[in-house]
C-alpha cells in the first residue's frame, strides 16, 4: 500500500520538464512559477516588469531550481511572435496573465474595452498558439493551462467585459482540446474565485466588498494564491494525463449555489 501511494505522488513530479508561465512576475503568476519548480519542472518567466522576474529568478534558485526570465508584454503580439521561438523546449504553458476594469456595463470606455480583451483574450490565444507551433515541432506532446475564472462560468455586475474575456477563454479551452488531443497536447483553464493578490487588493480594502464576496463563497473564506498554483501543477503533470478541455474551478463552491 505505501509503495503504491509513492507511485501515486511520482505521477504529480514535474522533473525534466519546462514551464511557460506568463505574467509571473506577481500574484498569481510568481505562485504558480514556484509550486511548478518545486514540482521539479524548470521555468522560463515572462513578465513586463524585469525587477519582479529577477527576484522570483532568484527565489527559486535559492530553492535549488532554474528558471529562466524574458521581459515580455503578454499583450503584444510582435513580442510574443519575437521571444517565445526563442526558448527552446516548451513542455508547459501557464498562460496567466490578465488583468479587469471593473465598471458599470454602460460607462465601459473603447480603451478599457480593448485593454481587457486584448491581453486576457487576445494574448492567450497568441500565448497560446506560438507555444503550440513549438510543441507540434518538436512532436513530443504537452499541457497548456488558462488561468481563468469563476466569471467564465457565471456573470455579475460591473464585470462584464472581463466575464465575456473569461467565457471565452472557456471555449478556447474547449476548442483547443477537441483540437490538439490527437497530438497529446492537453488544454485545461483553472477558474478562481475571488483570491488575495495585487490585482485584488483594492477591492479587499472596501470592508462591505469583502463581506459581500465571502457570502457567496460556500467555504466562508478568500482564496491564496498557493490554492491556484496548487491547481496548476496537478494539470500540469502526469496524474491529469486523461484531463482536456476542462475546467478545474477553484472557487470555493461559489458557483454550486
Amino acid at each position: 500500500m505505501i509503495e503504491k501511494k509513492k507511485r501515486s505522488l511520482d505521477r504529480f513530479r514535474l522533473d525534466g520538464l519546462r514551464a511557460l508561465v506568463s505574467g509571473a512576475g506577481r500574484g498569481l503568476g510568481h505562485a504558480c512559477a514556484l509550486a511548478l519548480a518545486e514540482a521539479g519542472a524548470e521555468i522560463i518567466a515572462l513578465s513586463r516588469t524585469l525587477d519582479e522576474l529577477e527576484k522570483l529568478q532568484l527565489d527559486i534558485q535559492s530553492d535549488g531550481g532554474t528558471a529562466d526570465i524574458a521581459v515580455c508584454d503578454a499583450a503584444d503580439p510582435k513580442q510574443i511572435s519575437k521571444i517565445v521561438p526563442k526558448l527552446g523546449q516548451i513542455d508547459i504553458l501557464v498562460n496567466n496573465a490578465g488583468t479587469n476594469i471593473p465598471q458599470a456595463f454602460v460607462d465601459v470606455s473603447l480603451n478599457n474595452l480593448d485593454t481587457i480583451l486584448d491581453l486576457n483574450v487576445r494574448g492567450a490565444f497568441l500565448m497560446s498558439q506560438a507555444v503550440v507551433k513549438e510543441m507540434l515541432r518538436r512532436n513530443h506532446g504537452g499541457s497548456i493551462i488558462h488561468i481563468s475564472s469563476q466569471m467564465g462560468h457565471v456573470g455579475a455586475p460591473n464585470r462584464t467585459v472581463y466575464c465575456a474575456s473569461k467565457h471565452a477563454i472557456e471555449g478556447l479551452t474547449k476548442a483547443m482540446g477537441v483540437e490538439l488531443g490527437p497530438h497529446g497536447i492537453r488544454v485545461n483553464s483553472v477558474g478562481p474565485t475571488f483570491i488575495e493578490t495585487p490585482l485584488t487588493k483594492p477591492f479587499f480594502e472596501n470592508k462591505e466588498f469583502t463581506a459581500d464576496t465571502i457570502s457567496r463563497i460556500a467555504l466562508g473564506k478568500i482564496g491564496q494564491v498557493e490554492d491556484v498554483a496548487d491547481a496548476v501543477v496537478y494539470l500540469a503533470s502526469p496524474a491529469s494525463g486523461m484531463v482536456t478541455g476542462s475546467s478545474l474551478l477553484v472557487d470555493g463552491g461559489w458557483t454550486a449555489r
